[in-house]
């Protein structure tokens, strides 16, 4: 890969999604692009890049795009935040709506972990709740649709009696079962995108998404979040991220890490 093909890259994804692409890891995108240049049929990724700069497909360049993302997760990633959701919010919001419904999006939800956990949480807490997971990776919803993970998964966060709980075996694989699923909604969005509905969230996890991102992105995701979030609901950063100086539309909440709340000139702006 040459600079010039680095450097066209880094706008490509700093265009349509938002997130940097540091020069030392030119070679971990060489290595991840070797797999795409196989599979539409191009001798090598140089040829691949070559085609499309030459004659830029939207399919090819998500498919790019997607990966150099990273999909890092796993069920229960981290746990405290699953467990203050379970023990602390759940039951707080569940009573303060009359419904008693309790809405959650799982923004940048990979292949899924999150959003099961979530719903697992929900499950465990007894309070209805409705999870939404979205990410920018077709390929990573898609499988999170599917519904089925390894045994490794799997076993990357849950203990084995949450395992056989959750999951049911699907040959030398383990599927979702339906009373979780049933909970659980997937869709393809970028955060950068402008929103096509109202809908807003009782509780969003946006867990170590933003980090990477450059400033002007992440600042307008932020701001996108905070549209989405119901005046008193609450906003799930990843536990070693912060928020110092790029928006005062949230504050963090003392003792939790990663958990933030709208701050009251928020919540000003919206009365």
């Amino acid at each position: 890969m040459t600079p010039d093909d680095f450097d066209k890259l880094q706008t490509l994804l700093a265009t349509r999604a938002g997130y940097r692409l540091a020069r030392d890891r030119i070679h971990l995108a060489e290595h991840r692009l070797g797999p795409i240049a196989r599979r539409e049929g191009y001798a090598n990724v140089e040829a691949l890049l070559a085609n499309l700069w030459a004659q830029p497909v939207a399919s090819l360049a998500w498919a790019v795009i997607e990966c150099l993302l990273s999909p890092e997760t796993w069920f229960r990633r981290d746990r405290t935040p699953f467990n203050v959701l379970e023990k602390e919010l759940l039951p707080a919001l569940a009573q303060a709506r009359a419904d008693g419904r309790v809405r959650i999006w799982s923004a940048g939800c990979s292949t899924g972990q999150e959003a099961w956990s979530i719903a697992m949480a929900g499950k465990a807490a007894g309070a209805h709740v409705e999870v939404i997971g979205t990410d920018l990776a077709q390929r990573a919803i898609e499988k999170a649709r599917s519904r089925i993970y390894s045994g490794f998964e799997v076993q990357r966060g849950l203990t084995a009696h949450a395992m056989l709980r959750w999951f049911e075996p699907a040959e030398d694989q383990w599927r979702v079962r339906d009373e979780l699923a049933e909970k659980v909604r997937f869709g393809r969005s970028n955060l950068l995108d402008e929103p096509t509905d109202d809908v807003r969230f009782d509780v969003i996890f946006c867990r170590n998404v933003i980090t990477d991102m450059e400033p002007q992105r992440r600042a307008r995701v932020l701001d996108g979040l905070e549209r989405r979030l119901v005046d008193d609901g609450c906003l799930f950063l990843g536990v070693d991220e912060r928020l110092e100086g790029e928006t005062v539309a949230f504050r963090p909440v003392n003792g939790r890490k990663g958990l933030y709340v709208k701050a009251p000139s928020s919540l000003r702006r919206a009365a």
